[in-house]
């Protein structure tokens, strides 16, 4: 079997270089080619994709991954799943973990990629145990980051972990881009010595170096790969799929993904993207600033959103050199969502606030006191001396043990509005965002010119689509009526 490609176009490229705006119509015209283009799987929800359909969008996601699983049926979609923290940024109860994994595999998940920001097994305890009995693969990931505090042996060892908690296979997420193309290497061969599992490695192209650190990977030993289209690629995104598939092409890795068939699917992208504009990154070329920093391209743009808010964007590059001074403080932590926001967030009360933690935030106190996991290395004794009490001890158990069941609870805050379990479940994670939702789903949903505007699309669409039917009974004119249906229905 040659290299495996996940396809990130619906899920971590926009979210990586467009804000995570990318809506569904946009997604659904070229959905059955992607089906067809031959990939591993292709990534489609989790991360961000879930807050942002319906606090920005006035999308249900679980809507978004219900259509796409009607239109894409011979590929695996994947999900990201933060652990315990599922799709949102705090701890959940165990059965909100039970219930959100049941029903996103019950709506159309097939892979879920599972990860914890502190690299804590403990939090990925009950989502890959739930994912694994529903029937779903589970890819149990390592969070790449450098540190006084990690080292290969240290990611070897939490790869074994992840395979006794019963990884279907392994990704490696380079969340930031810092990998460079020896040490992929030497991680892939150390992995690989010790775990009989395939291995996915997950780059960022932020530093300039992630093709080639692909390329070294594959030649230790490699399953997969994460790629993006051109059309929404490189910068913060990954490597463009289509340079991938034909650096491979003839190779002992060849890909298998039809190279020709991902030319007029890139090109519908090219325009999407145009449409996209006013949320572009700014972080969308390479800056190798980020081997010193180790700041994700999407904190950055926090970063400038929060420091822009308070009139204070000229303090970036103090904030920026705050932030690894935090990190160490705070034990090492990887750069992803939650940890990135809790660190990044402190920096900038600092940096404001013209002393270094004359205010801490809620989210840095709950992590001292280990309500987010054990921290990689050790937390400075100037930040537990502000947080913990004398003679207070930081939390040792599993910290969702010490968290009281949830659904019952959102069931009756949320009441009628709540039209399925699906509507509970938002809730749950987000509730006065899912609220408000609910609530002008009530009203009858966005106004009309909204409403025009999709179907305009989706006019322009079905014209220019051919109209015989697929494999899956499904057409052009089927999936774009249903679209329109909803939006009316809205």
């Amino acid at each position: 079997m040659g290299v495996r490609i996940t396809e990130t176009i619906l899920r971590d490229a926009h979210q990586s270089l467009l804000a995570t705006r990318m809506r569904t119509e946009d997604m659904l015209p070229v959905a059955e080619a992607l089906d067809r283009a031959g990939f591993y799987s292709l990534e489609v929800w989790g991360g961000a994709t879930f807050d942002t359909a319906l606090r920005f969008l006035n999308e249900d996601p679980w809507e978004r991954l219900r259509l796409l699983k009607e239109a894409i049926r011979r590929t695996p979609l994947q999900m990201l799943l933060r652990g315990q923290n599922l799709v949102g940024y705090r701890h959940y109860a165990d059965d909100v973990v039970e219930r959100f994994v049941v029903k996103a595999r019950e709506n159309g998940i097939d892979i879920f990629r599972i990860f914890d920001a502190l690299n804590d097994p403990r939090n990925l305890e009950k989502s890959m145990a739930v994912a694994k009995r529903e029937g779903g693969h589970v890819q149990g990931t390592i969070c790449y980051t450098t540190s006084p505090v990690h080292d290969l042996a240290s990611f070897v060892r939490l790869g074994e972990r992840l395979v006794d908690l019963g990884s279907d296979s392994i990704c490696i997420k380079d969340m930031a881009g810092l990998m460079d193309p020896t040490t992929a290497y030497k991680l892939v061969c150390a992995l690989k010595e010790r775990i009989e599992l395939p291995i996915h490695l997950h780059c960022h192209c932020t530093s300039g170096m992630a093709d080639m650190a692909y390329l070294k990977a594959l030649e230790a030993g490699a399953d997969g790969i994460d790629t993006a289209l051109s059309a929404i690629a490189l910068g913060t995104s990954q490597p463009p799929t289509e340079t991938m598939v034909a650096t491979l092409r003839g190779t002992p890795y060849d890909t298998g993904v039809n190279l020709e068939a991902l030319v007029p699917i890139s090109r519908h992208f090219q325009e999407v993207r145009r449409r996209y504009a006013d949320f572009e990154s700014e972080a969308n070329t390479v800056d190798t600033n980020v081997l010193i920093h180790q700041v994700p391209g999407g904190m950055i743009s926090n970063l400038v959103s929060q420091l822009r808010e308070q009139d204070a964007l000229d303090k970036l590059d103090p904030v920026l050199q705050e932030i690894p001074r935090v990190r160490a403080d705070m034990g090492y932590p990887p750069l992803v969502t939650p940890s990135s926001q809790f660190v990044g967030t402190q920096a900038v009360l600092n940096v404001l606030m013209g002393e270094r933690y004359k205010m801490l935030s809620r989210e840095v106190r709950n992590y001292v006191r280990g309500l987010y996991g054990e921290p990689p290395g050790p937390i400075s004794d100037e930040l537990k001396a502000l947080v913990l009490a004398e003679g207070e001890e930081m939390v040792t158990c599993r910290p969702a043990d010490l968290l009281e069941p949830e659904m019952e609870k959102a069931a009756e805050a949320v009441g009628p509005l709540a039209r399925s379990e699906e509507d509970v479940l938002s809730y749950a994670l987000f509730p006065s965002v899912a609220a408000g939702f609910f609530e002008a789903r009530e009203r009858g949903g966005p106004e009309p010119a909204i409403v025009a505007a999709i179907a305009a699309a989706l006019s322009a669409f079905t014209a220019a689509a051919p109209l015989e039917p697929h494999a899956n009974g499904l057409s052009p004119w089927k999936l774009a009526g249903r679209q329109l249906l909803l939006a009316q229905r809205w």
